[in-house]
């Protein structure tokens, strides 16, 4: 068969994969962080408790995490729990903490299965001993998949990473003479290593960063929808994605 046909081919199949909502596969993000929101509101529109809304969010979760993954999205980002949520409701703190524990549980033993690098950023020095060694342990046993990574925020503030990130350079160069530059500093943060998010998606209808990765996603494409976190699908993430796929990265130049 022709090169000129095979180009024929390709060109009509991406013509129909558009058409009908999908997207585009040549042209996907690498790195796609998500804001968890609308799993309380959620419950409460059905009179549930918010541990529910919690539980059936998680299991959406896994199911967006596995979808990213067969996609080829090298990266996702989600953020699970921030330096502010301490401030919720005990019952509900404790509940997300083993909901976190069981995921990981789950994560170490279906390895094989998930075929994904699971990582956990935030300040984990707060949280308990039992959860950190099931961090190390899951972290230790995926991290043969790292070709594919989900990385779960976790006692995460934006401002916080930026601060740890400081001292720790100043730890790592006390001698250091001069300015220091963006990639100093990048190299100190929880994402040292990793692409910055090309799209980051908040659900539940709200407008706001709520101080997640507010350093690495300065050049970030934005997606707003009102869907509850738990209500999220696959075909939401696919329109998230189409919308991405519309915009025109410039990077502050003029093409």
């Amino acid at each position: 068969m022709g090169r000129t046909v095979l180009s024929g081919l390709f060109g009509l199949l991406k013509k129909k994969t558009a058409q009908a909502g999908r997207p585009d596969m040549s042209r996907l993000p690498r790195h796609i962080a998500i804001i968890l929101d609308g799993n309380g509101r959620w419950a409460k529109q059905r009179g549930l408790p918010r541990r529910s809304g919690h539980a059936v969010g998680a299991d959406t979760f896994r199911t967006v995490a596995t979808y990213c993954r067969d996609l080829g999205v090298q990266y996702l980002t989600v953020y699970a729990f921030s330096t502010e949520n301490w401030k919720r409701p005990a019952q509900e703190v404790d509940a997300i903490m083993k909901l976190l524990g069981d995921f990981l549980d789950e994560a170490a033993r279906d390895v094989d299965k998930n075929r994904v690098f699971v990582h956990v950023m935030g300040d984990l020095s707060v949280l308990s001993d039992e959860l950190r060694e099931k961090i190390r342990r899951t972290e230790e046993i995926t991290s043969r998949y790292a070709g594919s990574q989900v990385n779960i925020c976790v006692n995460y503030g934006g401002r916080h990473e930026i601060c740890q990130a400081v001292e720790q350079f100043m730890r790592t160069y006390p001698d250091h003479d001069g300015p220091v530059s963006e990639e100093d500093l990048a190299s100190c943060l929880y994402t040292a290593g990793m692409p910055d998010p090309d799209l980051l998606i908040r659900p539940g209808g709200e407008f706001r960063l709520s101080n997640f990765l507010i350093w690495q996603t300065a050049y970030t494409e934005f997606y707003f929808t009102d869907v509850l976190w738990p209500d999220f699908t696959e075909r939401d993430l696919d329109a998230a994605i189409l919308a991405y796929q519309k915009r025109d990265r410039r990077f502050g130049e003029v093409k």
